[in-house]
């Protein structure tokens, strides 16, 4: 669970990992409820398709609390995992009954978030891609160069 929440914390990376695999969990959660499956055994799904232990705990809360009776808004915002956001809508999914509507909402949202960050990602990362690529092209064609002149300088000095 430390290696886990370690990834989660990273700067960049952690933060759209966590956005990917909620992303992941709200359309098959949402998927799962608007297809008839009981939220109980969606859960149970869910549960066991994310790669994050961190992650997997919270939603295994959920899956708790709902078998307990309570609603699913209360133990994602205990989690701390979930932004307020996304536990406001999903209490307003469950209060209205369209709890299917709003988790496929947030998914869409965190799909386009995760699209919008790779995007900035990659256009920060290629100038210093192009950077090193020009170096290491430098670097091998110095060692090309480097020995057959000192070739021409041996035989020139003779």
């Amino acid at each position: 669970m430390g290696w886990d929440l370690y990834l989660l914390k990273l700067p960049i990376f952690g933060n759209l990992m966590e956005k990917n695999i909620l992303a992941r969990v709200t359309r098959t959660l949402g998927t799962l409820v608007a297809s008839g499956v009981p939220i109980l055994e969606a859960l149970t799904i869910v549960k066991a398709s994310i790669p994050n232990r961190v992650l997997e705990d919270a939603v295994a809360d959920v899956h708790d609390s709902i078998r307990e009776g309570e609603t699913i808004a209360r133990p994602l915002g205990e989690s701390g995992v979930f932004d307020d956001l996304v536990v406001n809508m999903i209490d307003v999914g469950e209060e209205t009954g369209q709890l299917d509507t709003m988790l496929l909402r947030i998914a869409d949202n965190f799909e386009a978030e995760v699209d919008t960050a790779v995007t900035t990602l990659f256009k920060v990362i290629e100038p210093a891609i192009l950077l090193v690529m020009a170096v290491l092209v430098g670097f091998i064609v110095i060692s090309l160069f480097l020995p057959i002149v000192r070739i021409m300088d041996s035989f020139g000095g003779v």
